[in-house]
């Protein structure tokens, strides 16, 4: 082999090598680059839910154990409920009780079923509460913050949407004043989506037939209970 031909061989492998380098620092840097977006996009949920949230195993701030205010075959239920929407949808059954437990109290204060609100939770966000639509409605209920704006002041500004102890009862209260300005559940239900033109009402039906999945979860519970105490 020539001195040339073996200096030319030698330049293409250095030239593969660096190539080899190259690409290989380049997907090290897109890897830092996806870490610190990552992380940044962490701090900022982190920040937007405040410090009693932590994304992941997200704890509430104030709230009580909805299992704590009850108790017996109440209890039960509750928890039977919570495991089925925590199954279904996989979410931490520990964020699912305080779902269900803000929606308990947010029924009990507008007269709502709380199943009813759960299946809006359920059908707008999928339990996701940061969940953010292209029109801008935010968290479990999918509120829209410059729709609502006096609402959210009451609790101090648009930023409130996203804390679901904030979001849930808000959420239902608009639910209620939208079934009530309609005369009737699947109306407001329509009402509340913006399809109220809609004479499917498509919206309505998805948002009824999760909440007969929820009872349904409820009653297998009660056909158990009344069998294990004969």
């Amino acid at each position: 082999m020539s001195a040339t031909v073996l200096r030319q061989e030698l330049l293409d492998q250095f030239r593969r090598l660096v190539a080899i380098l190259h690409h290989g620092l380049a997907f090290v840097g897109l890897a830092a680059v996806v870490i610190v977006l990552v992380r940044g996009k962490a701090l900022f949920l982190e920040e937007a839910l405040g410090p009693a949230a932590a994304v992941g195993a997200i704890r509430y701030e104030g709230t009580v154990s909805l299992l704590e205010r009850v108790d017996g075959a109440d209890s039960q239920k509750y928890r039977a409920l919570i495991n089925y929407v925590s199954r279904r949808y996989r979410v931490a059954p520990d964020v699912i009780e305080q779902f269900v437990g803000a929606a308990h109290d947010a029924g009990r204060q507008v007269g709502l079923d709380p199943l009813l609100i759960l299946a809006v939770m359920a059908v707008e966000s999928r339990f996701n509460p940061v969940a953010e639509s292209l029109v801008g409605a935010k968290g479990l209920m999918q509120v829209i913050p410059r729709h609502h704006l006096d609402k959210l002041l009451e609790h101090g500004g648009e930023e409130a949407v996203l804390d679901p102890m904030i979001n849930i009862p808000v959420g239902a209260r608009i639910l209620k004043e939208y079934i009530r300005r309609t005369g009737s559940v699947e109306a407001g239900l329509q009402f509340y989506n913006g399809s109220l033109a809609d004479p499917s009402s498509q919206y309505a039906q998805k948002v009824i037939a999760e909440r007969e999945r929820l009872q349904e979860a409820v009653r297998r519970f009660d056909r158990s209970g009344a069998r294990s105490s004969v």
